[in-house]
């Protein structure tokens, strides 16, 4: 056999290998690394909504992430105390992501300030990240909707939220409004 028939044979042999090897490949699924259990509160004053509160669970296994390190006086438990700079740090980093949150009040995308009031706390093993999310500028609802999103698009932290009549709230609403929990469908593929 020739030398060139020889290569082409090898070359055509190593592709078809490649194709064989690709075709048994699946498609990579986005999975979640950090879950959050979330309750929000949309805050009003003088009829306009003035922020979100957010109180957003950690998992046990992001939980003791989170703490590690943080039990300065070496009791064994991490206080209130010795969370209070790291919920200010993670509340701050926050931006970066939007704050994996979008509120549209009467169909207008509104913008946030930088969080206030973040505090953590510990609970049944679990940590939760308390914070307020002011907007900008105050916007009126008038008769209008609004509505409130709260996940991240790459999926890297699995937000779901809380059960219960507590999980969304209206603080300081008019009379006479109302609200509608729809819940994201599971898109996750079934492993």
């Amino acid at each position: 056999m020739p030398i060139a028939a020889s290569l082409r044979h090898r070359v055509l042999a190593a592709a078809l290998g490649l194709v064989a090897g690709l075709a048994t490949v699946s498609p990579a699924w986005a999975h979640p690394h950090v879950w959050i259990t979330a309750k929000a509160e949309l805050a009003y004053e003088a009829g306009r909504v003035t922020g979100i509160r957010h109180a957003w669970t950690f998992d046990s296994e992001y939980t003791a992430f989170l703490t590690q390190g943080l039990d300065a006086n070496g009791d064994g438990k991490v206080s209130p105390e010795e969370l209070q700079g790291s919920a200010k740090e993670h509340a701050g980093n926050l931006a970066e992501f939007a704050y994996f949150t979008k509120l549209k009040v009467a169909g207008k995308e509104q913008a946030f300030a930088e969080p206030q009031e973040a505090r953590m706390a510990m609970e049944g093993g679990k940590l939760t990240l308390n914070f307020l999310l002011p907007l900008k500028t105050p916007a009126a609802q008038g008769k209008g909707v609004a509505a409130v999103e709260v996940y991240d698009p790459t999926y890297f932290i699995a937000f779901s939220l809380a059960e219960g009549a507590d999980a969304l709230r209206l603080a300081g609403a008019a009379p006479g409004c109302s609200m509608t929990v729809t819940r994201a469908k599971n898109t996750e593929p079934t492993v």
